[in-house]
This record gives structure tokens, C-alpha cells and sequence, in this order.
């Protein structure tokens, strides 16, 4: 374990674990572990799916670290253009346009403030059935500035993202499905079960048209239509060009011509 993060890995799986006391606060050490732990599963060819979780049953990360933010360990005013929280933004996850390969977060307890905005940077959301999400930035002074105010109102009625962020309400976990805001609901002792169940699935799958999903969708995913089809087209995007031409690509369809289970080696 390295500055309360926990990394275990499971074949092509790299489950990711917060663990730092009671409530999974976030200093900056910790989120430079989390940006490492990402930066080495982006990098390491072997591995192709990561869960995200938390230690504990109640809470899945309470955020920021308010403790070490008011003794001034971590810097509040244009934190985001140093480097101190690690590559790709606050944990790793909340400004990391270079991962390509997907990441499951496992919500195991409350995910509030900016633990809520690194689980919505990740790809896919389950959610153990008693959690709940809140941004109680507001009495604070403070607003949730590593993802919150960018993704909540792209994910959800913009009056119920208004509700959250101005007044504070949590939403519990069935609520948040109910908008898409999570992908699946789970007994809480179903929880790592599922997680692994869609990890297996996703890792099974040909490496490279994985990834090209995520850069593709993250290059138009805010276009016109007609727009988007051109930029997919003419933008370079290296992982999808690379699996058009790509072996992975050939066997697929050869497999499937021959009545048989693919092997893909993400070349």
C-alpha cells in the first residue's frame, strides 16, 4: 500500500483500492499514488480494465482532504495548474484525456465532493444499493470545481445538478440510476462481484477496439452529428487507426467466419 491506496492485480484487471482511515479523505500524496497507480495501468499493455473502489462499507471517498487544505498542504486557488495532485487531474481520473482504457468505479459507500467527481471520472458506475452522493461544498465557501460543475449537468437534468450543487441534497443510489447517472445498483455485498463480472467481460474483448471507444467518444461526444462524423474521419485519434489496421481486427472476423473464440493480443 502506498499513501492509502491499495493496488492488487487479477490477470488483465487492476483493481485500485482508496484506503486512508475512516472516510477516504484525499490529500495531495494520495492522489499523486492514485495518478501513479492509473499512469502505470494506462502504460502496462498487460492490463486492460481497472476497478475503482474504497475501503470500508460506509464511505467511498469523502473528497478532499479538508484538514490538510486548511493547514496548507493542499493549494485551493488554481490548484490545477500545478502538478502536485499527480497526471491527469485530481486522483488521476478527473482530467486524464490520455486513458483510454476503461475504468469501473465500485461505489461502495458515500461518495461525496470530490470523491463523487472521481467516480464520475470514471467510465462505468456501480453502486452498492445504501450509497449515497452529495457536493456539500456550498457551506464551505468553496464550489466542486474537479468535475462536478463540468460533468453533473451533462449527465442529469440541469435543475436536479442545480439542486445538488446549490443546496447540497444527496441522491441516493436508486435515484441516480434513475437518471443514468450509474449504470447498475447492487446489494452491497454483491458489489465486487459485479465489478469483476463486467472487468472479465470488457478484459475478454480485443484491447485496441476498446480503447478506440473511449477516444472516440471523447473527441465528438459533444458534437453535432454531422460534425462528429467528419472529425472521426480526419482526426488522427492513433488508437483507432491503429485497430483498423490492426491483427486484433483480422482475427475477430476470422474467428467468427470460423466458428470459433478469438484471441486477441492488442496488437
Amino acid at each position: 500500500m502506498t499513501d492509502g491506496v491499495e493496488v492488487k492485480r487479477d490477470g488483465h484487471i487492476l483493481e485500485v483500492k482508496l484506503a486512508r482511515g475512516k472516510v477516504n479523505a484525499i490529500d495531495v500524496p494520495t492522489s499523486q499514488a492514485l495518478a501513479a497507480a492509473f499512469a502505470e495501468f494506462r502504460d502496462d499493455k498487460d492490463l486492460r480494465v481497472a476497478i475503482l473502489t474504497g475501503g470500508g462499507e460506509k464511505i467511498f471517498s469523502a473528497g478532499w482532504d479538508l484538514k490538510a487544505l486548511n493547514n496548507g498542504e493542499m493549494q485551493l486557488d488554481n490548484w490545477w495548474e500545478t502538478d502536485d495532485y499527480g497526471e491527469g487531474g485530481f486522483t488521476g481520473l478527473t482530467e486524464n484525456w490520455s486513458l483510454n482504457k476503461p475504468v469501473i468505479a465500485a461505489i461502495n459507500g458515500l461518495a461525496i465532493g470530490g470523491g463523487f467527481e472521481m467516480a464520475m471520472g470514471c467510465d462505468l458506475l456501480i453502486a452498492a444499493d445504501h450509497v449515497e452522493f452529495g457536493l456539500p461544498e456550498m457551506p464551505l465557501g468553496i464550489v466542486p470545481d474537479a468535475g462536478a460543475l463540468q460533468r453533473l449537468p451533462r449527465r442529469i437534468p440541469h435543475n436536479i445538478a442545480m439542486e445538488m450543487l446549490l443546496l447540497g441534497r444527496r441522491m441516493s443510489a436508486d435515484e441516480a440510476a434513475h437518471y443514468g447517472l450509474v449504470n447498475r445498483v447492487v446489494p452491497k455485498e454483491k458489489l465486487m462481484e459485479a465489478a469483476y463480472e463486467w472487468a472479465a467481460s470488457i478484459a475478454w474483448s480485443a484491447p485496441l477496439a476498446m480503447q478506440s471507444v473511449k477516444e472516440v467518444l471523447r473527441t465528438i461526444e459533444c458534437m453535432p452529428l454531422e460534425r462528429a462524423f467528419h472529425k472521426m474521419r480526419t482526426d488522427p485519434m492513433p488508437t483507432y487507426r491503429k485497430m483498423l489496421k490492426s491483427d486484433d481486427a483480422a482475427e475477430g472476423v476470422a474467428a467468427f467466419v470460423e466458428k470459433r473464440e478469438p484471441k486477441f493480443k492488442g496488437e
